[in-house]
């Protein structure tokens, strides 16, 4: 097992607590991409520390396109001689179209080619194999020696996926080289139940086993040394649970934990702008409808 922390915020003062993750003895740093760039978060981790793994958690794909993400993905290899692995999400439709002035579409197939087409840049950079990736969404077929950067001595980027529902995780299972649970509401039964057959379903479809891949989990701790502590760790998750439950990517999740309807309500109110009674919907039993079984 290994233990990851994260890193973020303004770009000023990335390196330092890079440095600081590294010599506390963590194996991975990552970073999210809220209101932040996640690429150039990891390319000055990378210029900061020597040894550990810099991962993005996540980098959202679609409003890039595969051969730019390709082309950064490289750069940071080579700057961290080996050690960086670039996590993708594809974020919900909304986003995706109202915030980022992007197009939608069916994300699993759209993310399979995604990755498949970054692995075809590479391909061609590493071995020198003719650009022909021709897909539904994305296509590659040129390549001269102006814009190759050529190959690497540390080996290929990782990719991880970002999964909530089971397609992704299939597409995962096919595809990725790491495998990664959203954390916002992720219950170990949904793991048990609905994730991790979706990614065993996309390995066996790729020929691939368990030891093909990694699983990065996260997830939220309830702790405390006494029952007042714990209750202020509780009541500091209706939050995040109110943030996540609004969406509905995550109502798969709460269906399965009969908290439908807590769902449905969140996003409602999310629709009317109104965060703070989105907190005050979610009750403490329902986080521990959650929390106690949570990964």
């Amino acid at each position: 097992m290994k233990v990851t922390s994260g890193v973020g915020g303004w770009p000023g003062t990335v390196g330092e607590q890079a440095q600081r993750a590294e010599a506390a003895g963590y194996d991975i740093i990552g970073c999210g991409e809220l209101s932040h760039d996640s690429i150039v978060t990891m390319t000055l981790a990378a210029a900061a520390t020597e040894k550990i793994g810099i991962q993005t958690s996540v980098t959202i794909a679609f409003p890039r396109s595969p051969f730019v993400l390709a082309m950064q993905s490289w750069d940071i290899q080579q700057l961290s001689n080996g050690r960086f692995t670039i996590g993708l999400g594809s974020q919900v439709k909304g986003h995706n179209v109202r915030r980022f002035g992007g197009t939608w579409s069916p994300p699993g197939p759209r993310m399979r080619e995604y990755i498949q087409m970054m692995r075809a840049v590479w391909d061609s950079w590493q071995n020198g194999t003719r650009p022909e990736f021709l897909g539904k969404h994305y296509t590659y077929t040129l390549m001269t020696p102006n814009f190759n950067p050529g190959p690497l001595d540390c080996g290929l980027p990782k990719i991880g996926l970002a999964m909530v529902g089971p397609v992704m995780a299939r597409v995962a299972g096919e595809v990725a080289d790491v495998i990664m649970p959203h954390g916002g509401i992720m219950s170990d039964r949904y793991m048990r139940e609905v994730l991790l057959p979706s990614v065993r379903a996309g390995l066996l479809k790729s020929g691939r086993t368990w030891d093909d891949i990694e699983i990065n989990s996260s997830g939220y701790l309830i702790m405390g040394e006494n029952d007042s502590e714990i209750e202020q760790s509780i009541e500091a998750m209706r939050t995040p649970l109110s943030f996540y439950g609004s969406t509905r990517t995550y109502h798969k999740v709460l269906a399965l934990h009969d908290l439908e309807e807590l769902g449905l309500k969140l996003h409602a109110l999310s629709l009317n702008g109104k965060w703070e009674e989105m907190r005050e919907t979610v009750q403490p039993d329902d986080i521990l409808k959650l929390a106690q079984t949570c990964t």
